[in-house]
């Protein structure tokens, strides 16, 4: 396939740069299979909801990835922090007029210093001189590192709006969006209709954000990004499937996570390890046949997902809606239900 298969126009305007004024007022596209198109507030997903279906929420956290400093011997630099090694070291995505070298010394904001050890392909591998952990520099030096397509600084009410309500475990550079939308009272109002929420862990990498840059779609090389699903999870899953009820994605990295556990066998098994799962059109989902996702970015690897779930052209058939009737895209954007169409 062809990557102008996958790219739209999309107005400008429709870019969503700051979030809603309440999580769950976001606006809610239900697109699932069979069913008319339907607009409507995202507090009414319990009526699309049935007593026993489980939904999976990814629980990582967006680390305050964004570190600006300079090199020792002078010249601005800015780090994002794309993945901690251990408690001293990091790999980086480096902004700089010239690449620093290795041995390179570098002081961040909060007189933070570390040395750039060696490349690692596109990453920089940085050792940082401190008696706190990679976690805790940048919790107090880092800056949040929002997507390139919103066109401000983070400030403070990003720190807690670009997080998930549910959020336990560090490691993400950009929040799983589809999360964003959930409060602590929308969630007690789906668990006591009976629906089952249950989570795994895969924290988002920059490489989200990158469009395919090759024409042909199955030359482009995914990122890779860590994941884990824990037994638990599978338990719950396997519950499911057996009554007969729904699984539900909360977004599509829960969902590359639960695909990712499933890849060898086409059954779900709990484990940890590094994805670089590539879903496109053609693809056979094995664990989820529900999705609430956001609006995706043209011609990126999620709407590639997303048609491989719903179809291509029932996909372009929602995102040209969505477009005439004026949602919000992207991460601070309005939400979307799609259901799993094996026949697409």
């Amino acid at each position: 396939m062809h990557i102008s298969d996958f790219d739209f126009e999309l107005p400008e305007s429709l870019i969503a740069q700051y979030p809603p004024a309440e999580r769950s007022s976001s606006r809610l596209l239900a697109a699932l299979p069979g069913q008319p198109l339907t607009d409507t507030v995202f507090t009414s997903l319990p009526d699309y909801l049935a007593d026993g279906d489980v939904l999976v929420f990814n629980n990582t956290k967006v680390m305050k990835a964004r570190l600006f400093g300079a090199k020792a011997s002078g010249g601005k630099i800015e780090a994002l922090i794309e993945r901690v090694i251990d408690h001293d070291t990091a790999l980086a995505h480096i902004r700089s007029s010239k690449s620093p070298k290795p041995g390179t010394e570098l002081i961040f904001e909060g007189d933070i210093h570390a040395v750039m050890e060696e490349r690692a392909g596109e990453l920089f591998r940085l050792r940082f001189h401190s008696s706190n952990s990679v976690y805790e520099i940048l919790e107090q030096a880092g800056h949040l590192p929002l997507p390139p397509y919103i066109e401000r600084a983070a400030d403070d009410h990003d720190d807690a709006r670009y997080q998930t309500v549910y959020a336990k475990h560090q490691g993400a550079v950009a929040a799983p969006t589809a999360g964003l939308h959930f409060t602590d009272s929308l969630l007690e109002t789906i668990r006591a209709k009976g629906v089952h929420t249950t989570e795994v862990t895969l924290h988002v990498g920059a490489g989200t954000f990158q469009p395919v840059r090759v024409d042909n779609i199955e030359e482009h090389k995914m990122h890779s990004e860590w994941f884990e699903v824990p037994p638990e999870t599978v338990a719950a899953i396997e519950a499911a499937k057996q009554r007969g009820n729904h699984v539900w994605s909360v977004g599509t990295t829960s969902m590359r996570a639960l695909e990712s556990a499933a890849k060898e066998t086409g059954r779900l098994k709990a484990g940890t390890g590094d994805t670089d799962i590539f879903i496109t059109p053609g693809y056979q989902f094995n664990v989820v046949d529900r999705l609430i996702t956001n609006f995706h970015l043209p011609k990126s690897t999620l709407l590639m997902l997303v048609s491989a779930f719903s179809g291509i052209e029932h996909i372009r058939h929602v995102y040209q809606h969505a477009i005439e009737a004026q949602y919000r895209f992207f991460s601070y954007g309005d939400a979307m239900l799609l259901g799993y169409d094996k026949h697409k």
